[in-house]
């Protein structure tokens, strides 16, 4: 209901207004609106209306107290309350009259009463209100709205501050949400039960949403901490949360080195440092790494000196005595050893006691003395001119200085390796027949470029041309005929693949392998290699690394071709595994990915992982166009998409679409291993008596090493023994690097590197990143050019390799280390028939036969079988030609061993392939059939 004044033409109702006790005012107010009579109780105030000195304030109503609503108006004739658009009886009103003392108007002050009761029984969209009414002879006044509410306040926090452990320093952030309260609660932290204030400390802020925030974390902050939540009503304790403010702890510097334990001989000194630097508080993290260290020393042991022989006795003097001496040198006294003890000469009387003490005789006695000394000289050198003049003429007139027939030529000869190292040149090695010249004595070197192309060259390359007879029981078991004579180059050995791909001695079907120096390693700056193909398919190699892509025939479709391209990621890789997962090979991208092939093709990928499926988890990724890798398949999931066979040290997958790929693995358990070649390489540094080790650790993948191998080659640097496994368990245990047994007195290591440590996981999650450690050796002179050490390189509760290093660190005297490489950098992209090791002919011929269903079952299961392919035949069976795709897999695995006799014992074990293929002749099979053949050892 709308109040309006009453003297602006207003009206109210009659009855309300004699309900409030003004019958009299409601009839002069309806008699004449503009009268001018007023009750002798109102002062005359023409024009003004009341005007409140006290409005209503908002009340909180605790408990079951009630509040009291006042109010004051003036000048006013009355006033009431109306709660919630209802107006309050006057009975419930107390009501107070004053005279202001100012003015003279009359002052009314108003109580009212709001209970529990009331609040609770009211049910509206807003709070219960009320709000003062005031009257005076011109109109009305209307004061604000006071709301009342019953405070109260819950007993459980929405949030209680958690318990916290941060390091020193670190930013300490403790939530508080208080309980729900009417009013809202104020809160107060409390610091093992003593008030925080912010304003004293400016590290700390309580300011930001009821949170606690201290920036910098100091010993000092730790304690008990507890949000206070307080309104009118109560006061509520969270639950206490106890922050540590922890110090992980630092190394202190190495002490001196002791002196050596033993006084004489070989022993060891060692050095300390202290984990107080700081020391660990309030359970920090102790120091990692070792708290001692050793290295051995050998002190010179005291030699006594020792008399030589006495000499002869001295010619008899004018005194009658003779001389004799003896010194003490045999040996020396050395090192602090104990001088000779006795005299170091002797005299005594050389006339028996008949001294002649007349000074004539003894002058002429001086006198013969001397003659007869000078005698004897003269005969022996008379003697001695002939004994030399009889020993020249042995040699006749022709002699001649033996310079002449050294000079302008060198000796060549093979250095004896040490024993065990089967990859280097060695004197005991039987002769290659195949070599069409010999070299016996001394052969003439014009500059050094003649002599590295005598020793890499001409030596060692075998003939041209040779003569192959083919015989195959493959052949035979096709019904080709099994006489096949032909000519043609000599093919290339490889490194050792599948499970001898590390290194090991030369198999008797290799004797003809390539040797190539690490000098002449051949490197490139961007690891990408292409090639054009087609219907016919082909082969498209990265030189060295182990990644390949192999295009089956006709999965182009014909009268197309298309120049496609194989590259390996280079530096930091773009996938970023998840959690504890890490990358196992080279990111490989293979493309153009707008082709479309007909048939799955085979990508190749090295990977470092020692394969067990109960110690890991390997998938296959992409990247995606928005760069975002997904997971494809797991290797060991049964899928049709695509197919993965993992190897030892490669996985082959099929694909029907270009892309990047990567391998990744999750160990499943502490004993999941990565495999790790270790090398060490070696030069000398600016200064001419430093010589420095590189000794490398990188995941076992071609291309890794490859890397290393490239920035050596460019740093001057020298392999100096053959890289060795080294397998790495995920067991969290660093890998310590460290050189033993270096010669005492000839060499010196730079202080503080004898030993390092690379922490466990810049080497687990390397990501095909070279690790390596740097050692300083020093020589105490320039005259010493031969180095001999050990490298030990061990996982902490792990595999341990010991690398001997024996070598000159002169590079004309250095025996070369020699590795074999695969001879793929000159064809990096074949196509067509000559790119696969099975010939077309007789490829069509398996794939007819075994793709047709017998009563036996599906042939091209025992194929696949045969072929130790046992896992996910339900991906060969969405295949149209399920044998094709098993032999472009046997393509991809046997791409450098081309071991076609592993297939045809497999053919014969299924016993179809006579019954089959009987009639096939000589002139059936294509000449690009047999040349293929023939360069894979048929």
């Amino acid at each position: 209901m709308r109040d309006g004044a009453a003297g602006a033409g207003g009206s109210r109702p009659a009855g309300l207004l004699c309900l409030l006790g003004l019958c009299t005012w409601a009839a002069a107010l309806r008699g004449n609106d503009n009268s001018e009579a007023l009750p002798e109780s109102i002062p005359s105030a023409p024009g003004t209306l009341p005007h409140f000195m006290e409005e209503p304030d908002d009340a909180y109503i605790i408990k079951s107290n009630p509040i009291v609503l006042r109010c004051k108006a003036m000048p006013a004739m009355q006033i009431f309350f109306k709660c919630n658009g209802e107006w309050v009886h006057q009975n419930e009103h107390i009501s107070e009259e004053s005279m202001d003392e100012t003015t003279g108007l009359k002052v009314r002050e108003v109580f009212i009463n709001v209970t529990r009761q009331q609040v609770e029984d009211f049910h509206g969209p807003e709070d219960y209100w009320c709000q003062c009414v005031a009257w005076s002879h011109l109109g009305t006044s209307k004061s604000r709205k006071a709301s009342v509410r019953i405070a109260y306040l819950r007993k459980n926090f929405e949030q209680d501050p958690q318990g916290k452990e941060v390091p020193i320093e670190g930013m300490i952030v403790l939530h508080c949400r208080p309980p729900e309260g009417v009013p809202a609660a104020e809160v107060e932290w409390l610091k093992n039960e003593e008030p925080i204030d912010s304003n004293l400390d400016e590290n700390i802020d309580t300011r930001a949403d009821h949170n606690l925030i201290i920036r910098q974390a100091r010993l000092s902050d730790s304690g008990n901490y507890t949000c206070m939540a307080a309104n009118i009503v109560a006061k509520r304790r969270s639950m206490s949360a106890t922050v540590v403010v922890y110090v992980n702890g630092g190394w202190s510097s190495w002490t001196e080195w002791s002196n050596c334990n033993v006084r004489c001989g070989r022993g060891w000194q060692k050095r300390s440092r202290t984990c107080t630097n700081p020391a660990p508080l309030n359970g920090g993290a102790f120091c990692e790494g070792m708290s001692v260290q050793k290295i051995t020393c050998t002190s010179l042991c005291p030699v006594d000196g020792s008399w030589e022989v006495w000499s002869e006795w001295s010619v008899c003097s004018p005194e009658c005595e003779h001389l004799r001496i003896r010194e003490c040198t045999a040996p020396s006294p050395r090192n602090g050893g104990k001088f000779c003890e006795g005299l170091s000469q002797e005299s005594e009387n050389c006339t028996e006691g008949l001294c002649i003490q007349d000074i004539e005789n003894a002058s002429d006695i001086a006198l013969y003395s001397g003659l007869g000394a000078a005698v004897i000289a003269v005969a022996v050198l008379v003697v001695g001119v002939t004994l030399y003049r009889r020993s020249q003429s042995e040699y006749g007139v022709d002699v001649i200085d033996s310079s002449a027939l050294t000079g302008g030529f060198q000796t060549f000869n093979f250095k004896t390796v040490r024993q065990g190292n089967s990859l280097l040149l060695n004197s005991s090695m039987q002769p290659d027949l195949t070599v069409s010249r010999t070299y016996s004595g001394p052969i003439c070197l014009q500059d050094p470029m003649d002599k590295e192309l005598m020793t890499e060259s001409s030596l060692f390359n075998p003939l041209s041309d040779i003569k192959v007879k083919v015989q195959s029981s493959f052949m035979v078991s096709l019904g080709v005929t099994d006489r096949a004579e032909y000519h043609g180059k000599a093919h290339s050995g490889t490194f050792p693949h599948g499970n001898n791909r590390s290194f090991s001695t030369i198999h008797a079907r290799n004797k003809t392998t390539y040797i190539q120096n690490l000098s002449s390693f051949s490197t490139r700056s961007e690891l990408r290699t292409t090639g054009i193909f087609g219907h016919l398919g082909g082969r498209l190699v990265m030189p060295n690394t182990g990644v390949s892509l192999l295009i089956p025939h006709g999965a182009i479709p014909e009268e197309s071709s298309w120049e496609m391209y194989l590259t390996i990621g280079q530096g930091e890789s773009s996938l970023q595994p998840e959690s504890t997962e890490v990358l196992l090979g080279p990111e490989v991208t293979c493309g153009p990915p707008d082709v479309t092939v007909t048939t799955p093709f085979a990508l190749t990928i090295p990977h470092c992982a020692e394969v067990n499926s109960e110690h890991w988890t390997i998938h296959l990724k992409k990247r995606m166009q928005q760069g975002k890798w997904e997971e494809v398949m797991s290797v060991e999931e049964e899928t049709t998409s695509c197919y993965c066979l993992l190897d030892p040290y490669a996985c082959h997958i099929l694909l029907n679409s270009f892309g990047t790929y990567a391998l990744v693995g999750e160990p499943v358990s502490d004993c999941a291993v990565k495999q790790l070649k270790v090398a060490v390489f070696g030069c000398l540094s600016c200064n001419s008596l430093d010589y420095n080790l590189r000794v490398y650790c990188v995941d076992n993948t071609p291309c890794a090493f490859q890397e290393v191998v490239s920035d050596e080659r460019h740093q001057g640097g020298q392999l100096l023994e053959e890289p060795k496994l080294l397998h790495f368990k995920g067991n969290t245990f660093s890998l310590q690097i460290s050189v033993l047994d270096i010669p005492p007195f000839l060499w010196r290591i730079k202080p503080f590197t004898a030993c390092q440590e690379i922490p466990f996981t810049r080497v687990w999650c390397s990501n095909q990143q070279p690790l390596h450690c740097a050692f300083s050796l020093e020589r105490y002179t320039p005259t010493t050019t031969q180095l001999s050490c050990k490298i030990c390189v061990r996982q902490v509760k792990g595999h341990e390799q010991i690398l001997q290093i024996q070598t000159s660190i002169l590079e004309n005297e250095r025996e070369t280390i020699t590795f074999f490489a695969h001879d793929d950098s000159n064809f990096p992209a074949q196509t067509g028939p000559k790119a696969f090791k099975i010939p077309y002919s007789i490829r069509q011929r398996i794939c007819a036969t075994f793709d047709t269903p017998n009563a036996k079952g599906k042939d091209w299961q025992m194929l696949a079988q045969k072929n130790s392919i046992n896992r996910n035949l339900s991906y060969f069976a969405t295949q149209s030609s399920p044998s094709a795709v098993i032999l472009d897999l046997w393509e991809a695995r046997h791409q450098h061993d081309g071991d076609l006799d592993s297939l045809a014992c497999a053919l014969e074990e299924i016993g179809r392939t006579h019954s089959k293929i009987s009639n096939i002749t000589e002139t059936q099979i294509e000449d690009s059939d047999f040349n293929y053949s023939r360069q894979n050892g048929l």
